[in-house]
């Protein structure tokens, strides 16, 4: 089979097209013929050698879509739909970046839809972060207000998605002008430009601040995002899209404005349930709702696609055709 290979921690040289055995599934192992697998900051961070516990080389890749090949001792039957995600995928063992991937049955939600591979492909890890953020991490409510910092990035999309789906006002923000249209497109009602200070933008239009946020660029904007939160409004750290995950020298009084709750997330296969996954795809059939772009690729330009990640060139989310 065809798999791309990190051969170790460094530049998108070292990910390598490679041909490797077809990995054989032990019991409660599935074997998955991958159809579509996206591409996440998290496997950025462990081609630039941030990520802890990774053994080199490694087929990187957090998350996959196919069908499944094998699966001895399941459940699953060959040829179900299937998506895959986390529970070490890419780090503990080798990952969706290959034309086959085995799994533990634990990280696999199986679903059935006719959409294309590469819609498909948007769904499973920008879907389990989004919906984990809004109802583990901030428990939003219908007629609540919600601040998505890093709205044109694919959680960003998928969340202002199930946001409007929920009955909650959507406020997005993009560092570029020329994506705000995008985020009114699907629905956003406030696209915010961010100029550093979106707090002053937000409390412009709602003087009491909003009630939640979710907070997808990382710490450097943390601070800010705090501060367009309403007391007792909760903000919920998700995503690092700045490559900066922590705070130096933490002092929560001096940090967190007076009532405002922080939170955090971040989730497994088991916190998507399939029938949560099979509606938004339902939804999206139907045209109910509208996934962010995707800019689509083929396993030959893994180089160009990890390259395009890193330096921001596209938004949306990112994914790659295994054939």
């Amino acid at each position: 089979m065809r798999a791309v290979v990190l051969i170790e921690p460094g530049p998108v040289e070292n990910l390598k097209l490679a041909d490797l055995p077809v990995p054989e599934p032990e019991p409660g192992w599935v074997r998955i013929r991958v159809k579509a697998f996206g591409i996440n900051r998290s496997e950025l961070h462990t081609r630039l050698g941030l990520a802890v516990g990774v053994t080199f080389p490694r087929v990187p890749g957090i998350e996959a879509v196919g069908v499944v090949d094998a699966a001895p001792g399941s459940d699953l039957e060959p040829g179900q739909q299937v998506a895959a995600m986390m529970g070490g995928m890419g780090r503990q063992f080798d990952g969706g970046y290959a034309e086959y991937t085995v799994v533990p049955r634990s990280t696999v939600v199986p679903f059935s839809s006719d959409l294309p591979w590469e819609v498909l492909g948007q769904v499973p890890e920008t879907l389990q972060t989004a919906y984990g953020s809004l109802t583990t991490g901030l428990d939003l409510r219908q007629g609540q207000s919600l601040l998505i910092r890093g709205g044109t990035s694919g959680v960003g999309f998928a969340a202002a998605a199930l946001a409007r789906d929920m009955g909650a006002t959507v406020f997005a923000t993009s560092r570029s002008r020329d994506r705000l249209a995008a985020l009114a497109e699907r629905g956003v009602d406030h696209p915010l430009l961010d100029d550093g200070d979106v707090a002053a933008q937000v409390r412009a239009i709602v003087p009491e601040g909003v009630q939640a946020a979710l907070e997808l660029v990382g710490t450097p904007t943390l601070p800010d995002t705090l501060a367009a939160t309403a007391v007792h409004g909760t903000v919920c750290f998700t995503g690092m899209l700045s490559n900066q995950w922590t705070v130096p020298d933490f002092y929560p009084i001096g940090y967190l404005p007076a009532g405002v709750r922080l939170t955090a997330y971040g989730g497994e296969a088991s916190d998507l349930p399939t029938a949560v996954l099979q509606r938004f795809l339902d939804q999206i059939a139907s045209g109910e709702l509208s996934l962010g772009p995707a800019t689509v690729y083929r396993m030959e330009e893994i180089q160009r696609a990890h390259d395009d990640l890193e330096h921001n060139r596209v938004f949306g989310k990112l994914v790659v055709l295994t054939s």
